[in-house]
């Protein structure tokens, strides 16, 4: 690790402007990036990518693409593939997470769903078109909550009957999401991946590389029911219905409240299924368990979401007598286990 550090260091030296640059950590994501905060005459963010873990191909590409097209996203100033490096425009460490409160997040909220809307008319680029969010991936995604959490986190045997039962609820949370208008989707756009600038009112948009075209519902349930946040009912309804208005006003649907609401309703069990098994992932492969504390809030979207589906009995009754009391058992235990 000293090495690439040394490696990285060396770089950046060598572009110009920073010459004399030293490097600052700065707090990495789920993957196997890292960051620094270049400290030179300007500030600048390098990004660390091993090009046998990262391609940053697609980082670069969607940036210019985004960017040109008027997207919030941070320019890329140099680029090494062979090494797996960039130097990245800084748009500070201001994370919107730590700016949320009951006063803030109505500003906050509304500013990131602009800024959403304009990412979701974004014209594909016709030399590197964004692939399809199709039913593979959506299957791919929500096994991991089965396979990561359940089996391997909880230590929970599934039978027959529920290895059936969660076939049943993965179709029709597949088929909801096939059917949704297909937009630009960022793919994990929430409150950790949007940064507060003092310069401007929109929010600079970070870790978009693995954006794909999909259902229009999918970024907005990962901004408004966030793995690291919850709001009241009330406030959450208003804001969807917001979004609703400002999405069919930009000619992006046609749907009306009750139908929009159900379609994010439905994608939002995907996007948790699919996040609570990458918590779990995390923690296991990754030795990263910091990530177990974000999975009850997870998984009790899933309760409440999955709770006002008639279709989706059965899973959720499985969800309140197996899976939240393992849940609340193994993560009690783990927590002792690491204190």
């Amino acid at each position: 690790m000293t090495t690439r550090l040394d490696a990285v260091t060396q770089w950046v030296r060598q572009q110009p402007g920073f010459e004399q640059a030293t490097l600052a950590p700065v707090s990495g994501d789920a993957s196997f990036r890292r960051y620094f905060r270049v400290l030179a005459a300007g500030s600048a963010i390098v990004m660390d990518a091993p090009p046998e873990r990262e391609d940053c191909r697609p980082f670069i590409a969607i940036a210019n693409h985004w960017r040109a097209q008027g997207i919030s996203v941070p320019a890329v100033l140099a680029e090494d593939l062979e090494q797996g490096f960039l130097l990245l425009e800084d748009f500070g460490d201001e994370l919107m997470l730590s700016q949320l409160d009951d006063n803030t997040a109505d500003r906050l909220y509304g500013n990131a769903m602009a800024e959403l809307c304009r990412i979701q008319q974004v014209r594909d680029n016709p030399s590197r078109p964004l692939p399809p969010y199709d039913s593979t991936l959506l299957d791919r995604e929500m096994a991991l909550f089965p396979d990561w959490l359940i089996t391997r986190q909880l230590g929970l045997q599934l039978s027959n009957q529920d290895h059936a039962m969660l076939d049943t609820a993965f179709a029709f949370l597949r088929e909801s999401a096939l059917a949704q208008p297909q937009v630009t989707v960022h793919r994990d756009y929430h409150s950790r991946n949007l940064l507060i600038r003092p310069d401007s009112e929109r929010p600079g948009v970070i870790d978009f590389q693995d954006a794909v075209r999909g259902p229009i519902t999918y970024d907005l349930v990962s901004l408004l029911k966030d793995c690291y946040i919850s709001w009241p009912e009330p406030r959450l309804s208003q804001w969807v219905e917001d979004y609703r208005q400002l999405s069919l006003d930009a000619g992006l649907h046609r749907a009306d409240h009750d139908t929009f609401r159900q379609w994010l309703e439905l994608m939002g069990m995907q996007r948790h299924l699919k996040a609570a098994g990458i918590f779990a992932r995390l923690a296991i492969r990754d030795s990263k368990s910091r990530y177990l504390d974000d999975v009850p809030r997870t998984v009790d979207y899933l309760v409440k979401a999955s709770g006002r589906q008639p279709a989706l009995r059965r899973f959720h009754a499985w969800l309140l007598e197996v899976v939240t009391p393992a849940l609340e058992t193994n993560l009690t235990d783990t927590t002792r286990g690491s204190s």
